[in-house]
């Protein structure tokens, strides 16, 4: 398989995904977004950084530009996107996923390791995983309290569509755990189809082991496991 890893004016994390997928016997390639996906495209990233400065929104100019168009056809037919940090302002601002990224409730940029819940392990993003498993991955984000309606979230919540939740070491999801001040703690979730996911917290800064833990592997594993199901 390979897994076209989208570069926009201002992604900065397009190469630590690219590496992290490669240790893990991977292939990735970074396509510059006004070139479109490759033909063999059977995975899809959208990574982390500050595309197109994050003026208007975060991920607003990126979510426009005409490769999304060609994202989303290819999530409809069963292709994996994961979108990480600004992919996952891109993916929200794109409708692959709903809901919004904002300002962190501090109003600061914030850098720091943070323990994500498993929601769900049933999904190719988290089958490495056992529901209820407690994982450490860092954030990187000016923008990253995700906000949805009470209503609309009642409903991802009744499609089992929450991924991840923000919690402490030992699993409790509460207001000190919540690094940015998500609704319902809410760190990361699926598009329509399983095979599309968004997350604010950084699976690829934790996946190699000589620069520290390496929970994340289980999440870009999901790639092996989505495309193993088309």
């Amino acid at each position: 398989m390979t897994v076209s890893i989208v570069r926009f004016g201002g992604s900065n994390c397009d190469r630590d995904a690219e590496r992290a997928l490669e240790h893990l016997g991977i292939d990735a390639e970074i396509v510059w977004h006004e070139d479109g996906l490759p033909a063999e495209t059977s995975g899809i990233v959208l990574p982390g950084g500050f595309s197109y400065g994050d003026y208007l929104r975060a991920g607003a100019m990126a979510a426009r530009s005409p490769i999304l168009a060609e994202v989303r056809e290819a999530a409809a037919d069963g292709v994996p996107v994961l979108g990480i940090c600004n992919g996952a302002q891109v993916g929200c601002e794109s409708g692959l996923t709903e809901g919004a990224f904002t300002t962190n409730e501090s109003a600061r940029f914030q850098c720091e390791p943070v323990h994500l819940r498993v929601e769900r392990a049933d999904t190719p993003w988290t089958a490495a995983y056992e529901e209820g498993d407690v994982i450490e991955v860092p954030i990187a984000h000016g923008e990253g309290r995700y906000e949805i309606g009470d209503d609309r979230l009642a409903a991802l919540e009744a499609d089992d569509r929450i991924l991840f939740r923000y919690c402490d070491a030992d699993g409790a999801v509460d207001g000190d755990a919540n690094p940015n001040g998500s609704k319902a703690a809410v760190a990361g979730l699926l598009g329509e189809r399983e095979t599309v996911a968004v997350l604010m917290p950084h699976p690829e800064r934790a996946t190699l082991p000589d620069v520290g833990p390496t929970d994340g592997q289980g999440i870009l594993r999901g790639f092996e496991s989505a495309v193993g199901k088309l």
